[in-house]
């Protein structure tokens, strides 16, 4: 390999890359959401500035994707934080849990999602949406909510869907200092609602301290939906540089 070639690599390894090339498109991409109240003072630990609290609800996703463009059939959960950014409320995303390496990979390397592993699974049990996240051999998580009790508005799934979500982006250097340290913004915008349910929805989380969803209490659900969409993920765009001042 010629030397003007090595820049032309898109990840490595050189001769199998971790993930494929490609634009990620979803087709019946079914979300999970558990929308509930926490502590406050718990979330302002976590959440970075320049983002703010604006209202102590934490959003308990776990996400079914049996068919994506170079990744595949996976699933993910997580966990995002209500916020705001210079006026526009958005969410801030913590941690995802995810059983892909691929998606892993690529989450973290070609953009800015906090994802490590963990094994998250959504199906229906009789009348009821389950939920559940494992790490390693521990559940952590136990989601369950009314299977297609009442319709939920499109437009208003489509907002679910589309919230802009900020994260955080840390690459080091060689020496453990920081290379790179940004808050980045997306947004879902090619987006297809298929369809979108709502119902009685309950949510429990385990103590664990390398898998601590738990730091979040659940203090009261305030409102559950089942969304399948096909969707496209938009690249991240840099809002705030952590270390400009350090340069300076």
């Amino acid at each position: 390999m010629h030397k003007q070639d090595v820049p032309r690599l898109f990840t490595t390894p050189v001769n199998a890359p971790a993930y494929a090339p490609t634009r990620y498109r979803f087709t019946n991409r079914e979300y999970l959401n558990i929308y509930y109240r926490t502590d406050p003072q718990a979330l302002r630990l976590l959440v970075p500035e320049p983002l703010t609290v604006t209202d102590p609800v934490v959003r308990f996703e776990i996400m079914r994707m049996p068919d994506t463009t170079g990744l595949g059939d996976y699933t993910e959960a997580g966990q995002l934080i209500a916020v705001e950014h210079e006026g526009e409320a958005g969410e801030f995303n913590l941690a995802m849990y995810v059983d892909s390496v691929p998606a892993i990979s690529s989450g973290r390397e070609y953009s800015a999602y906090p994802k490590k592993g963990g094994s998250p699974a959504l199906y229906v049990d009789s009348d009821t949406l389950v939920g559940t996240l494992d790490y390693g051999t521990l559940r952590v998580a136990t989601a369950t909510m009314g299977y297609k009790h009442h319709a939920v508005d499109l437009d208003e799934a489509r907002a679910q869907v589309c919230s802009p979500t900020f994260m955080v982006k840390t690459i080091p250097n060689y020496d453990g200092t920081p290379r790179i340290c940004e808050l980045v913004r997306t947004q879902i915008s090619d987006v297809t609602v298929k369809s979108a349910f709502t119902g009685p929805a309950r949510l429990e989380l385990f103590a664990h301290a390398i898998a601590p969803l738990a730091d979040l209490p659940v203090l009261e659900v305030v409102r559950a939906s089942h969304i399948v969409t096909d969707l496209t993920l938009n690249p991240v765009e840099p809002v705030h540089d952590y270390l400009a001042h350090l340069a300076s």
